[in-house]
Formats: structure tokens, C-alpha cells, sequence
């Protein structure tokens, strides 16, 4: 319990002397940009996975088009 008690402050104070030297404001500043390099990613595999749907879409309307016109010129 004492130990636990000691931890507990000490910790705190370790804290409280990193949050002077603008260091937790480094830490925040890195996970926000983590969390903004993620939803990034997560936005270009969207658009990755959209893309090759338009692609495939595009790619079978041709198909059909160039049937169409094989049926008219016989």
C-alpha cells in the first residue's frame, strides 16, 4: 500500500515536471498527428477501393458498347 502511495506521487511528479517542459505537449501533439496520418490512410484506401470500382464499372460499360456495335455492323 505505502509502495503503491509512493509510486502514485512520484509518478505525479514526474508528470507535472514534463508538462513544464512543454513534453506532454509534445506527446499530444504526436498522437494527434498520428490519429490524423491514420484517417488520412484510411481516406486514400477509400478512394483506392472507389477507383477500382469506377474502373470496373467503366471497363464493363465499354464491353458492352463494343458488343452493341458488333451486333449492328453483322
Amino acid at each position: 500500500m505505502k509502495s503503491q502511495i509512493v509510486l502514485s506521487l512520484l509518478v505525479t511528479g514526474l508528470l507535472s515536471s514534463l508538462g513544464g517542459c512543454g513534453l506532454a505537449e509534445t506527446g499530444a501533439t504526436a498522437v494527434a498527428e498520428a490519429k490524423t496520418a491514420a484517417d488520412e490512410a484510411k481516406q486514400g484506401k477509400e478512394l483506392e477501393e472507389k477507383v477500382k470500382r469506377d474502373l470496373a464499372a467503366a471497363e464493363k460499360a465499354e464491353a458492352a458498347s463494343r458488343a452493341k456495335a458488333e451486333e449492328a455492323s453483322q
